[in-house]
């Protein structure tokens, strides 16, 4: 490759990140830094901490991610071993179920949790029922123990990330080298502690980093929970007047916070990986359960998925439902919900905008994923880390604060007006939800590299590939779990997109589904039912689409993510 190309390729994503991320960002920041006559001010900044009810928020956010993603790792690793090591009753059926959690739009899952956890909700008038409870005093879920409700209901969010990302690491390990250290007397808890836990480290890493930074800027469960002391939501109070510079410096701490806790968990967990020569699948090798550890395996995987569904299950019998208020089941059922909610002039274009939307999104990110997480593990180039950490940034602004960023860069007599979503927002909305789902793709592409030997990628280049061919030949189809896993995590949070979605799609005929959704929500009457018939459809879509990327690559939906 000539030093030219060499230099071509960062470049050309360090230009497309300065322009869609950083800029849009700096549009919002300077407000916090600038006061109304232009100049430079920290006063802001200081203000924030200086303010007790903004450190409080800083703090609880802070708590609120590491209890969620504490809360994450404790699911989805048992889950990962037991789905990789053992065989018992119904785990394809079983491991299939834990990517459903990712399958829910926001605001319909929204809907779903406070019917379920409504003081007079179907929750509660079953504790009612089996004597835990007295009616007389029936529980507020949502309104004592915010705190716990919310970080429960992120881990049983997010925990799918950090399961795929271990079970595609623990796919790719030599079983030499386990079976190495159990001839050596290493076995058990301590061969999984000292051999299999730093295998694995760079993929744990890559699902537990965007699990944190999620959980720590997260907006809309603290929102659905009327939780409004966390840093996320008095940003997004504080962004309901323009005209106050505390939201914007609010972003600046929240910016730099989450910048330091990447990089001092990747300075912890993430500086060395470990390559294997080989990836044989341990599927042949799995040990089959039976009896009470069989039962025991089923009853763990049923249990998180019987609460991570909840919200779903919630959603389901809404849309089939004609009333459903103070009883544990609905009052009257019908499938009326559906004929309305797909026969509505809003459903259909919604459907297909989406799909062009998240599609073109989920194309960009593959392309510029490889492409910066290649630089970054493969290459000695100076400034890689910083590529790195730009591609990380998305997850650490809220979606909100990136969506009024592409407001205000496209107005009308600024550079990229030409965007405005006012006109057209078909290209900012397919940047914007490229821009904020890329660290998923990243950081599953560089745990697949980092597990990966370049001696692979050295031998086909000593027998005269070139690097382009090599990467396409050797490096891709070696990377092709973690990638996959990127990319169906990236598409279905695309089809799904909130903040951009409520904020740039102004017009009717280019609204997504979420904002389809959205307005259905807000119509009196049958609005509610008719929007969680719309989710069902969204979820029955997106269940479709795994499955036959799954069916595809000729492996069935339990071994997606092995190589």
């Amino acid at each position: 490759m000539t030093r030219l190309g060499r230099w071509l390729l960062p470049a050309f994503l360090v230009f497309f990140l300065g322009c869609f991320l950083i800029w849009p960002v700096w549009q919002i920041l300077q407000g916090g830094f600038f006061d109304a006559d232009g100049r430079f001010t920290l006063s802001f900044v200081g203000e924030v901490f200086a303010n007790p009810i903004y450190l409080e928020g800083l703090m609880n956010s802070f708590g609120l991610a590491v209890t969620a993603t504490t809360m994450a790792f404790l699911i989805a690793l048992p889950l990962a071993v037991l789905s990789d090591r053992f065989d018992f009753p119904f785990k394809k059926l079983l491991s299939a179920g834990i990517l459903l959690p990712i399958m829910l739009p926001p605001f319909v899952g929204a809907i779903g949790i406070r019917t379920a956890l409504c003081i007079n909700g179907p929750v509660n008038k079953f504790l009612e029922s089996v004597g835990l409870m007295d009616p007389a005093a029936p529980f507020d879920w949502l309104g004592r123990g915010q705190f716990w409700g919310v970080a429960l209901m992120l881990a049983l969010s997010l925990y799918p990330i950090l399961y795929l990302n271990a079970t595609a690491a623990l796919a790719n390990i030599d079983p030499a080298m386990e079976e190495a250290a159990q001839n050596l007397g290493c076995t058990g808890l301590k061969r999984f502690r000292r051999i299999t836990l730093p295998l694995i480290r760079p993929g744990l890493f890559a699902g537990g980093t965007i699990v944190f930074i999620w959980a720590f800027t997260e907006l809309g469960t603290p929102l659905i929970f009327d939780y409004s002391r966390l840093c996320s939501v008095q940003i997004f109070n504080g962004l309901k007047n323009l005209s106050d510079s505390m939201p914007f410096a609010l972003v600046a701490v929240l910016l730099a916070s989450s910048s330091t806790i990447y990089a001092l968990g990747k300075g912890l967990f993430g500086r060395s990986s470990h390559a294997m020569m080989a990836k044989a699948s341990h599927a042949g090798s799995a040990k089959r359960l039976t009896g009470w550890k069989a039962g025991a395996a089923v009853a763990f995987f049923g249990g998180v998925l019987l609460l991570a569904l909840l919200p779903h299950l919630s959603v389901i019998m809404i849309s089939v439902s004609s009333d459903w208020y103070d009883s544990f089941l609905p009052i009257g059922l019908t499938l009326q919900n559906y004929t309305e909610a797909l026969g509505h002039q809003l459903t259909l274009p919604a459907i297909q905008n989406s799909l062009i939307y998240a599609s073109s999104a989920t194309f960009i990110n593959v392309i510029l994923g490889v492409g910066i997480a290649w630089i970054c593990v493969r290459t000695k180039l100076p400034g890689r880390q910083l590529l790195d950490n730009l591609a990380m940034l998305p997850l650490a602004v809220p979606g909100l604060v990136m969506a009024f960023g592409y407001r205000v860069m496209c107005q009308e007599g600024r550079f990229f007006d030409f965007l405005n979503p006012d006109d057209s927002p078909v290209a900012i909305l397919i940047i914007a939800y490229a821009v904020r789902r890329l660290p998923l793709v990243v950081r599953s592409a560089s745990a697949g590299l980092q597990q990966t030997s370049v001696t692979y990628e050295e031998a086909a280049q000593n027998l005269g590939c070139t690097p382009l061919r090599t990467v396409w030949r050797i490096t891709l189809p070696l990377i092709a779990a973690n990638l996959l896993a990127g990319a169906l995590l990236a598409f279905s949070q695309a089809m799904l997109e909130v903040s951009d979605s409520l904020i740039l799609a102004t017009r009717q005929e280019y609204y997504p589904i979420t904002k389809a959704i959205y307005t259905l929500m807000e119509m009196l009457g049958s609005g509610r039912f008719m929007a969680c018939a719309l989710g069902v459809w969204a979820m029955t879509f997106l269940a479709v689409t795994i499955i036959g990327a799954s069916l595809l690559l000729g492996k069935k939906m339990g071994a997606i993510f092995r190589v």
